[in-house]
């Protein structure tokens, strides 16, 4: 929680008139203190207060909007290259193999949709191996950017927040990961389309995504979501979720062959 603090502060803090940073802040107290006691009947618990993020949460946006999300996210991620955090740092390791073997697990049972991730976990692995890294902008990342991390005002303002999941990696992380998000919130192609062009459009604006990391973009997102496939997995007892089961494990990887068709990317083994 402090390093989430910390990140939320740094970015607050790079902002002047010209390039504003639209991200909720953390919020100290009288005594000023940003993390707060609070005495619950499970024993103690610790919480902190976001700054307001004036607007709603809605997936259905307009072009626009998604161009004016595409501004924003830029703007933070020129804020927070080559920042390091005292978080996780995404690799291949922990994106691909150690989740699949905690997914592998929780559902005791080798099914199609497990054999599938351990394939695509493989594929990804050797892509990430394959790429040039070194071309690719690295910082610090959100890693969970979607319609619901986010408020939109008036279709004209766009505030993150959520930071839960932040660390060190790729920016290319989260420019992937919306167009997922976004991809498997949007049924009808042509919107899809219209709203990603206008989203990197619109982040391009700012600052321009390199080759290496476009050639990226359509892997990065089936990576982080293997990872949170693990992550629903590993925290099933305190998150209580009820929908996690087999079903569930279906839907979530129909969404990534959904991905890997429209993208015409090659998964031989189980797909």
């Amino acid at each position: 929680m402090a390093n989430r603090i910390r990140n939320s502060r740094r970015i607050k803090t790079s902002q002047s008139p010209e390039r504003s940073r639209p991200t909720s802040c953390f919020s100290h107290s009288r005594s000023n203190n940003f993390i707060q006691k609070i005495e619950a009947p499970e024993g103690t618990r610790f919480g902190v207060l976001f700054s307001y993020a004036k607007g709603i949460k809605t997936a259905k946006f307009s072009p626009e909007t998604s161009f004016l999300i595409g501004q924003a996210l830029a703007k933070v991620h020129q804020s927070t290259e080559h920042v390091e955090l005292m978080r996780m740092s995404y690799n291949a390791q922990n994106l691909l193999k150690n989740p699949v073997v905690r997914t592998k697990n929780f559902y005791s049972k080798n099914t199609t949709e497990i054999q599938f991730l351990e394939s695509l976990s493989d594929f990804l692995t050797l892509k990430m191996e394959n790429t040039d890294l070194q071309k690719m902008r690295y910082g610090a990342v959100h890693l969970d950017v979607w319609f619901d991390n986010l408020h939109i005002d008036n279709e004209k303002e766009i505030t993150f927040f959520d930071f839960d999941f932040c660390g060190n990696g790729y920016l290319c992380f989260d420019i992937s990961y919306f167009l997922f998000q976004l991809f498997t919130t949007h049924l009808n192609e042509e919107e899809y389309e219209a709203k990603a062009d206008h989203f990197i459009r619109g982040y391009e604006t700012v600052t321009k995504i390199n080759d290496e990391e476009k050639k990226f973009l359509p892997y990065a997102c089936l990576a982080i979501m293997t990872y949170y496939i693990s992550v629903q997995c590993n925290r099933f007892e305190y998150w209580t979720n009820i929908f996690l089961n087999e079903d569930h494990l279906k839907r979530m990887v129909g969404n990534l062959k959904r991905w890997i068709a429209y993208h015409k990317i090659e998964v031989t083994k189980y797909f």
